[in-house]
């Protein structure tokens, strides 16, 4: 079995093992492939693993061999699943691998919103604090979380996990499929759900209209979700009081996206599910998944 890895890097850059895919063939693990040189990495190939690399109906039709799609993701937007079902190739993916790192980071953005740890460590490193008559100071005031309201859109592992970190420190959690005016009026609002057609671009203009002044934003789903242009007008208008997103609409980054630039706006390069133990789930999982198919069983499959 001829076994290709399109798309490796991100999964793993040097720090993990490939060895449990390795063991199940003939492996070539490439960092990063170009969507022009899908095919030809393809070629007579069995088994490909990818991340991010489109695998649509040409690439199939143009590399018969394909019997299984593996995909070293949760999401499989970049795999044209029906044309994959027609032509009998298994596609498996990774549900839930990244629930805890992405639950850590929601956080990580909410409390360096609420807390602005980095801005009072700067004014530290800046020698302010040792200028300053008093034993303490604060460049903006502190947000306190316990007591508030957040509210979740998109209720699932990611979600509930959230929601259960936010009970904890005394916050009121509101899904926005059990009550979607609470959770739009809600002190912090945070997207976990998947992108569809239906949902692109839903937090817009009209729809900040309706959420609470001074609210809180918080994007760890996808950056299509957003409006960029009209989230960003809230920012500066002062009708959020701040906003931290870890996925945009275009990436890496443009260097013209209207959410650059903007105090109290947060940006992080897409890192949420990013750590060693989530990655490491992957690469079992997806060597599980493979074995799985093999044995003429159907682990996680999708099609």
């Amino acid at each position: 079995m001829k076994i290709v890895v399109l798309d490796g890097y991100t999964i793993n850059s040097g720090d993990l093992s490939w060895e449990a895919v390795e063991s199940l063939g003939q492996t070539t693990v490439y960092d990063r492939t170009p969507n022009d040189r899908v095919i030809e990495r393809i070629g007579d190939c069995d088994v490909i693993l990818t991340s991010k690399c489109k695998i649509t109906a040409e690439v199939m039709d143009a590399c018969p061999n394909i019997k299984f799609i593996g995909v070293l993701a949760t999401g499989y937007d970049n795999i044209d699943v029906k044309a994959a079902s027609e032509r009998n190739i298994a596609v498996c993916n990774v549900p839930a691998y990244s629930t805890e790192a992405v639950a850590q980071h929601t956080f990580a953005l909410l409390l360096e919103l609420c807390n602005n740890a980095g801005l009072h460590n700067k004014i530290v490193q800046e020698g302010q604090w040792s200028a300053c008559t008093d034993f303490c100071m604060t460049a903006v005031p502190m947000f306190q979380l316990s007591g508030k309201t957040l509210g979740i859109v998109g209720y699932g592992s990611i979600g509930k996990r959230v929601g259960q970190i936010a009970e904890a420190i005394g916050m009121t959690v509101i899904p926005y499929s059990r009550d979607p005016e609470g959770a739009v009026k809600a002190d912090v609002l945070t997207l976990h759900c998947p992108a569809t057609p239906e949902n692109t671009g839903f937090i817009n203009k009209d729809f900040i209209s309706r959420m609470k002044d001074g609210a809180y934003l918080i994007n760890t789903a996808r950056g299509v979700l957003i409006n960029e242009q009209d989230l960003a007008d809230a920012v500066k208008s002062g009708k959020l009081a701040g906003a931290a997103v870890d996925v945009v609409s275009k990436e890496p980054i443009l260097k013209d996206n209207p959410l650059l630039g903007i105090s109290n706006l947060i940006i992080t390069p897409h890192m949420a599910w990013t750590s060693t133990e989530a990655r490491e789930v992957i690469c079992a999982t997806s060597a599980e998944n493979l074995k799985s198919f093999i044995a003429g069983e159907k682990l996680n499959r999708i099609v």
